[in-house]
């Protein structure tokens, strides 16, 4: 099957060539248009409202971005699709532990995603995906994807080298994406997600949900999946 060229991989080539037009202001109006995707949402942000921010006319957008759908596709590239070639090259050359890139990989992406506003835009999409298809499809395409991609690997040299167990990688992946998905949330929802009093140390939750995943609830850890419904492999 042939490889679909995808939205990201074709955008710098697109934004050199807009860099020479009088006037351009790619990066401003990318700054610009996250904030307001995180502060309004996709279906309230309007292109004046970007254009207005940025300093320049709703004209001038229009040179770089055809629609508000691709000036949003443009925000996902710079801030948060860009990012995973990094890791995975990361990841040729890493030389500790599987536990230790696991951690690696949570970490970084708290740190390089999940602390920065571009956090926003998963929180963007979980409550307005439906109402986009068009919009959903390219971030499964761009994001989730290449994410799932991306943890599978860890995962999948765990069980290569013996350090993990055997285990259902389609599924096992939402044990890594559940977590950081929380975090998320917390983050942007005014502590709806938790009580107001326990104030939420962001590494050290990733440290527990870490030593959850690596070691589930049993104080046996020889024990672990030997329950009635063992892990397919």
């Amino acid at each position: 099957m042939p490889l679909i060229k995808r939205f990201c991989d074709k955008l710098p080539a697109d934004a050199h060539k807009r860099e020479r037009r009088k006037g351009a202001r790619p990066g401003e109006l990318l700054d610009a248009a996250l904030d307001l995707f995180v502060e309004k949402g996709f279906a309230a942000t309007r292109v004046e409202e970007v254009a207005a921010r940025a300093g320049v006319s709703k004209g001038t957008l229009f040179l770089y971005f055809q629609s508000k759908e691709e000036l949003f596709k443009a925000v996902v590239c710079e801030n948060i699709s860009g990012h995973l070639k990094g890791w995975n090259d990361e990841f040729e050359s890493f030389e500790g532990s599987s536990a230790d890139m696991l951690g690696y990989c949570m970490n970084s992406w708290w740190d390089r995603l999940g602390a920065t506003r571009a956090s926003g835009i998963n929180k963007l999409m979980v409550s307005e995906a439906k109402n986009f298809p068009a919009i959903a499809a390219f971030y499964q395409q761009e994001v989730i994807r290449p994410g799932h991609a991306l943890i599978r690997r860890v995962l999948q040299r765990g069980m290569d080298r013996g350090e993990f167990r055997k285990m259902d990688l389609d599924y096992a992946v939402y044990s890594v994406i559940a977590p950081m998905t929380f975090l998320i949330l917390a983050k942007h929802s005014m502590g709806v997600c938790m009580p107001d009093d326990l104030g939420l140390d962001q590494k050290k939750y990733i440290r527990t949900q870490l030593n959850t995943i690596l070691y589930g609830l049993s104080s046996s850890p020889v024990n672990l999946g030997q329950g009635p419904e063992k892990v397919r492999a």
